[in-house]
């Protein structure tokens, strides 16, 4: 789908994060993902949601989830992929995907664009961003950075036509 970017930031072995937390807490890389999610709505799973420090401003929260519990009344809750593409499909605006991993799987056929921090380090994870066919995309070099001694990079993929 034209409108769905997937965001994430990961390392050599595509980990994401571990016990519901990001491994890398970056500033730049946090300002970066504010910048290209803010004023958008942001599709995650119930998980990434309880992870956040709070609803984040400026931005609808969607969460995929197949659970019936509580969410505040702000947050748009769909059940399944196969309600959230329709939806998608009715606007024009960029969504988001912010995870968590089974989000970003799901969502990863359906993505044309991919917003990737790519850390030059190793961590142990519990959970990892899917792979995918890099032949099969495009990358362009957004930025290079470093902090704290770990290089990674921005980048975006387009998949290739």
């Amino acid at each position: 789908m034209r409108n769905v970017t997937m965001i994430a930031a990961v390392g050599k072995n595509l980990e994401l994060g571990k016990d519901n937390d990001l491994i890398w807490h970056f500033k730049e890389d946090m300002r970066f993902f504010r910048e290209h999610t803010l004023h958008k709505p942001i599709i995650m799973g119930r998980k990434t949601l309880e992870s956040l420090p709070g609803l984040l401003s400026e931005r609808q929260h969607i969460v995929l989830s197949r659970s019936f519990e509580e969410f505040p009344d702000s947050v748009l809750v769909i059940h399944s992929i196969e309600e959230l593409l329709p939806y998608i499909e009715q606007h024009d605006e960029e969504f988001m995907v912010i995870g968590g991993a089974s989000i970003y799987r799901e969502m990863l056929p359906y993505s044309d664009t991919m917003l990737l921090t790519e850390v030059d380090a190793e961590s142990d994870a519990d959970v990892y961003f899917p792979s995918f066919h890099k032949e099969n995309w495009e990358s362009t070099i957004l930025s290079e950075q470093e902090e704290a001694g770990i290089s990674y990079k921005h980048l975006v993929y387009t998949r290739k036509k």
